[in-house]
């Protein structure tokens, strides 16, 4: 029998690296950087989104949208962890945790949804260049972004409540920085063959189907740029692409890697690092990538700052 009263209610304690105390100034130092860079980052991204006329293309809008999730995913459990990092008090109260969770279960599951749909614009890109905007119409990028937010936000409105009913039996001890599902689900005391069955299921359509129309996508891309002879238009093709499957790489190897960990203590040690490699890093270096290989975003950003980006460019040239 669940015990109801144990289910909710009550603040947590994220324990963390409580034991190294060394070990998370450190970290909060390293996280609070990357914190604001991360947010700085994907800010500038969404405002060249929105006020670059040469930034008003589809591939764009979905660049916005994850940079919007990056934030909201950010904003929601990096404060409170560097609160905990920072002073002896490690606790969370129930609603935050209830946040944390379902943020970071909405944010995982639209990403991997909007990905998919970065991946198809760029294959319409490559291999459908004359009917680019045709296919890629306004209607159907809204569209596609509303199916992604509210694939993400189901699937934590299913996963969410049911993470947190499992009873706990007075354990309130998480073993983790944030209210992350696994590290919630191991410190149920009665069975949780259902919560982890219907992840599994949700992660079918959630995670594996995006996962193979991403693969699909770049296999058709691949052949298109192989069929290309002049070395600059291949290198152009890449150009298109690399930024992508870039974020793609980093995206996917770090939620696969997390969710393998088996579930003795080094392991956790090693999904903690990882959860920050997901949490910071990954929303850091993704502005970084975009706006480092991509002119048009390099020339937004000039035209922002007041630059000439033509004469800018005839230097570079």
């Amino acid at each position: 029998m669940e015990r109801s009263n144990t289910s909710s209610g009550g603040d947590f304690i994220l324990v963390g690296f409580s034991d190294r105390p060394k070990l998370e100034t450190i970290l909060f130092f390293i996280n609070t950087v990357f914190y604001l860079l991360a947010v700085a980052g994907n800010s500038t991204i969404i405002f060249l989104s929105l006020v670059g006329p040469r930034l008003h293309l589809p591939m764009y809008f979905v660049l916005c949208n994850l940079s919007l999730l990056d934030l909201c995913y950010t904003t929601s459990s990096i404060p409170q962890m560097l609160v905990n990092l920072w002073g002896p008090c490690k606790t969370i109260t129930y609603v935050g945790c209830v946040v944390q969770l379902f943020a970071f279960l909405s944010v995982g599951g639209t990403e991997c949804i909007l990905l998919s749909v970065m991946a198809y614009d760029r294959f319409v890109a490559v291999c459908k260049p004359l009917h680019y905007m045709a296919i890629m119409h306004p209607q159907l990028c809204l569209q596609l972004a509303a199916f992604a937010w509210l694939s993400g936000i189901t699937n934590s409105v299913l996963m969410s409540p049911l993470t947190m009913s499992r009873g706990r039996c007075g354990q309130r001890r998480i073993n983790h920085f944030i209210c992350e599902m696994p590290a919630i689900i191991r410190i149920s005391c009665v069975d949780t063959s259902r919560v982890e069955g219907l992840a599994f299921f949700l992660a079918i359509p959630i995670v594996l189907v995006p996962l193979t129309m991403i693969l699909v996508s770049y296999g058709y891309i691949a052949a298109a740029v192989a069929r290309i002879r002049s070395a600059a238009g291949r290198r152009k093709a890449f150009n298109t692409c690399s930024s992508h499957i870039a974020v793609v790489s980093l995206f996917y190897s770090s939620i696969i890697y997390m969710y393998m960990q088996p579930g003795n203590v080094a392991s956790q040690d090693q999904g903690k690092f990882l959860t920050l490699f997901y949490c910071l890093a990954t929303p850091t270096l993704n502005p970084f990538i975009y706006t480092l290989r991509n002119k048009d975003v390099q020339g937004a950003v000039r035209k922002a700052l007041g630059k000439d980006s033509g004469a800018l460019d005839t230097r570079m040239h």
